[in-house]
């Protein structure tokens, strides 16, 4: 069977306008996502715990958690790099997507072995290459299923997109639940991101063939014969360029683990254990590296034809502006969650009880009726011919509900609820699945704005939610380690942030495409994928500062350093439309 023979019979499957294995790659994503985004809302709060407390942790200094935070997210960025070349040369996306469930199912429950230093070492890096994997191959099963009717795949990549957002909400609520509470701990919450990694692994597995051939061997690479001639000069990558690549991978790579370690040990174990004038050894390395890679990529900018020069250069700038807000944005699972945990009143009681149950109680059961319902048409459409991953599927959502249910009779049925510190990151992925139609309705519309103001509103935003917590937390005395601010402030900020996310979000991956010819995507992608790498990384650096800043200074100065750099930096990428729209030679 050919693979156009393939995609055509997908659309004779059909769920809610779309073919049935859309929503297998959906609810494959989606506990992906749960097991994601449910073990990094635990990690920060597990490694800062106090070893004496209810529910003890390792009792880290704040940069030492923090450091490990930031490169971990960091190389989640990095390693789709290799695992989607990995998947597109060798063995295909299907098997990627096996593998890398695989190894992250083996990555969270060997972190929920906890209480070994070891095991937590060992799950973080299962986690970081089998992501590596998993991450990439996810989306090009979707490219290639609607290959052949590119008209439904802007709605195909939106629906895929909430499963991406029903995951990270049900794993931060759930596994945040579960690992906060005293009466489980934070090895169930680990192991609760791993079981249902696993459940997404078997499903996929046992549901497969839905895709036909696709994503079974690796892609052959095909000649555009239709390709602008303003863009159509090659330019392969020399002896040379390859080598220095190689050199800068090795640096900045060695630099992003030897980070934590070096922190961690307070500096016994160091890669680079040496100092250059002023600097020390790991930051010498690192600007080395940093110089190396500007090296390479001027040079080969400037060997392409003007045009797509101009282009390359446009990506670059938004690059720099998505990496800073990234840097400020992944506090969100940092300092944002240290602020939540330690500086925000959380004990509800009376009237405040109630009101925290109705809302969440809502938030809760409707989005997940809603999944439950996709589920039932996924089930009647495709039980006769993958009766046993449909079986899976709906077994994980009987324990879903399950878990659902107790977390609300329990709220419901103490006299004082103490809402979770990692509730606030659900709030994160609810302001998403509601705010997403109305903000791409905007984008398609007369309305539309250049890119440049896309990013400069996104950025802003972003400020605006710190300059929030800067106010709600300038009652907090120098150096405090605890206090009890409104929640409110934690609601605006994540609210500001999230409008922000969509407005840069989503956007900027679309113009890489738009941008450059189709045989250069992977390689822009991968350029794109690196400046959020950075940008994670700089978070965990700039989030391990939060004690000494707030010492030296206060709580309201660490919030206002995040607001700053974002509004002037949006202010600056929309003075400069004018410079990108000659960069970009009319696309919009």
């Amino acid at each position: 069977m050919s693979s156009t023979a393939t995609t055509n019979d997908f659309f004779k499957s059909n769920v809610l306008g779309h073919p049935a294995g859309l929503f297998v790659l959906f609810f494959t994503e989606m506990w992906e996502r749960f097991s994601y985004y449910g073990m990094r809302a635990l990690l920060v709060l597990f490694l800062t715990s106090s070893i004496l407390g209810d529910n003890p942790g390792w009792g880290w200094p704040r940069e030492h958690a923090m450091s490990i935070y930031g490169s971990y997210t960091a190389l989640a960025y990095l390693t789709p790099i290799l695992g989607g070349y990995i998947a597109d040369r060798i063995i295909g996306y299907r098997w990627a997507v096996v593998l890398g469930a695989l190894l992250m199912t083996l990555g969270h429950l060997s972190m929920a072995i906890e209480v070994d230093h070891f095991f937590m070492y060992l799950g973080l890096v299962l986690l970081v290459i089998g992501n590596g994997f998993f991450k990439p191959n996810m989306t090009s099963i979707v490219a290639h299923m609607y290959k052949n009717h590119p008209e439904k795949k802007d709605g195909a990549y939106t629906i895929f997109y909430m499963g991406v957002n029903a995951g990270a909400f049900l794993g931060m609520l759930l596994c945040g639940y579960i690992g906060e509470s005293p009466e489980w701990g934070w090895s169930y919450g680990f192991g609760l991101a791993g079981i249902f990694m696993f459940f997404g692994m078997l499903q996929f597995y046992f549901t497969q063939n839905i895709f036909g051939e696709i994503g079974l061997k690796p892609v052959e690479d095909k000649v555009d014969t239709e390709e602008d001639p303003a863009v159509a000069k090659r330019n392969p990558f020399s002896k040379f360029d390859l080598v220095i690549i190689a050199i800068t991978s090795i640096l900045g790579l060695t630099w992003i683990v030897n980070d934590p370690i070096s922190v961690i040990s307070n500096g016994k174990l160091n890669a680079f254990p040496f100092t250059v004038g002023t600097l020390s050894g790991p930051n010498f390395v690192i600007i080395v590296a940093l110089g190396l890679f500007l090296f390479v990529t001027i040079k080969r900018i400037s060997q392409y034809t003007a045009v797509l020069r101009d282009r390359m250069i446009a990506i670059i700038i938004l690059a720099v502006i998505t990496m800073f807000f990234w840097a400020s944005f992944e506090q969100a699972g940092g300092s944002m969650t240290i602020f939540a945990s330690d500086y925000t009143a959380r004990v509800l009681e009376g009237n405040s009880k109630l009101i925290f149950n109705i809302v969440n109680t809502l938030i809760t059961i409707i989005p997940l009726a809603l999944i439950t319902y996709v589920l039932a048409k996924l089930f009647l459409q495709t039980f006769k011919r993958f009766a046993l991953g449909n079986i899976i599927l709906s077994f994980s959502f009987l324990i879903i509900w399950c878990i659902v249910i107790y977390m609300l009779k329990e709220q419901y049925s103490q006299e004082k609820s103490e809402v979770p510190a990692t509730w606030f990151g659900v709030l994160n992925s609810l302001f998403i699945i509601t705010f997403a139609p109305v903000v791409s309705k905007v984008w398609e519309s007369k309305y539309n704005p250049f890119a440049t103001f896309k990013n400069g509103f996104g950025m802003i935003l972003l400020g605006i939610g710190f300059a929030v917590l800067a106010y709600g937390s300038s009652d907090i005395e120098p150096g405090a380690k605890t206090a009890a601010v409104s929640m409110v402030w934690l609601v605006l900020a994540y609210f500001f942030h999230t409008i922000g996310e969509l407005c840069i979000s989503p956007v900027g991956l679309s113009y890489v495409s738009k941008l450059v010819p189709g045989r250069m995507i992977a390689i822009m992608f991968g350029i794109w994928y690196l400046a959020i790498a950075i940008g994670n990384k700089i978070a965990g650096k700039m989030g391990g500062m939060i004690d000494e800043i707030t010492a030296q200074y206060s709580m309201t100065t660490f919030f206002l350093i995040f607001t700053i750099i974002p509004v002037v930096l949006g202010l600056i990428i929309m003075a400069l439309t004018p410079l990108l729209k000659r960069l970009m030679h009319g696309v919009h």
